[in-house]
């Protein structure tokens, strides 16, 4: 809307409603938004009535360094690629905008960069992203310690009404989650945003428990999804090393004595003894028993490839 008020002298509300795909009624809000924000819009009454900026008013030209240009394109390109962006198709509208600003040369050339880049990991765009106004209300409320009501769509499709103390947002593998009190469980819950409904933000508060780390609690819940096993192994190398290569969605990671003990759960014993073998650390299996007998029964496939003659 600011955009067309700058470029058209005067423009009425039908009119802008129409190059906007929205009514009247949301065109006034706009303008009520532009002018809580500084912008000054007025409004004219009657049958010639409609918007226009003041006089002389003119945006802030946006200035960014090739440095500070370089960061927001990418970080826009990214965001798509590891959808981490919202449902609204809005990265392309950003990068328009902010490629018609930018002096032709600087332009011209984060263009190229864009044209060229690949990434090694797949782009996220089969996941289902979360409503921009979810995502800004939970926000919101995160930050504010207040707590929500909001309806939830569960993996089965039935749906269900929440009360819930918001904790923290986390974006994990291309989805964003939110994690908090549920009230109905009275339990710590992960939430799937793109399955969250109406949210209605109360004025009950609430405190977040001292230590309470939103991305580790995240991470350990969606490893401990129900499996048929529970594995435990003791990894003779270091925290650093196993983190790097253990994922916190994988399996749980905790000190000991005699190296790093990695707790998690897992469908099938045999391909625990895959993965296990290609960490390349020595390892004692504590748990379960059936583990020893899937490794070792790894170990003659690999012995039986290993004499195989060309």
């Amino acid at each position: 809307m600011l955009e067309l008020l700058q470029t058209h002298h005067r423009l009425t509300g039908a009119d802008l409603g129409a190059r906007l795909g929205v009514d009247e009624r949301t065109v006034r809000r706009y303008a009520g938004t532009l002018a809580d924000l500084g912008i000054p819009v007025t409004a004219y009454r009657g049958r010639y009535g409609g918007y226009r900026l003041a006089p002389g008013y003119k945006l802030p030209p946006l200035m960014l360094t090739d440095e500070e240009a370089v960061a927001v394109v990418l970080g826009l390109v990214a965001a798509e690629h590891l959808g981490l962006a919202t449902e609204a198709p809005a990265t392309g509208v950003a990068l328009a905008k902010i490629q018609r600003v930018l002096p032709s040369v600087l332009a011209d050339r984060l263009a190229a960069v864009q044209d060229t880049l690949g990434f090694t990991m797949k782009p996220r765009t089969e996941a289902a992203r979360p409503a921009t106004a979810t995502l800004l209300s939970l926000g919101a409320a995160t930050r504010e310690r207040r707590r929500v009501t909001l309806t939830y769509r569960s993996w089965r499709g039935g749906v269900s009404l929440r009360e819930l103390d918001p904790y923290g947002l986390v974006f994990h593998a291309g989805r964003w989650y939110l994690t908090g009190l549920d009230h109905r469980s009275d339990e710590i819950r992960t939430f799937r945003l793109d399955r969250i409904g109406a949210v209605d933000v109360g004025d009950e508060t609430f405190e977040v428990p001292d230590g309470f780390d939103p991305v580790a609690h995240v991470t350990r819940s969606l490893a401990g999804v129900p499996y048929a096993w529970d594995v435990e192994v003791l990894l003779e190398t270091d925290m650093v090393q196993a983190r790097k290569r253990v994922p916190a969605s994988v399996a749980e990671l905790s000190e000991s004595a005699d190296g790093v003990l990695m707790r998690c759960r897992a469908q099938r014993l045999d391909g625990m003894a895959h993965m296990l073998a290609g960490l390349g650390w020595p390892f004692t299996v504590v748990r379960p028993d059936e583990l020893r007998q899937a490794v070792a029964d790894y170990a003659h496939q690999l012995t039986k490839m290993a004499d195989r003659k060309p």
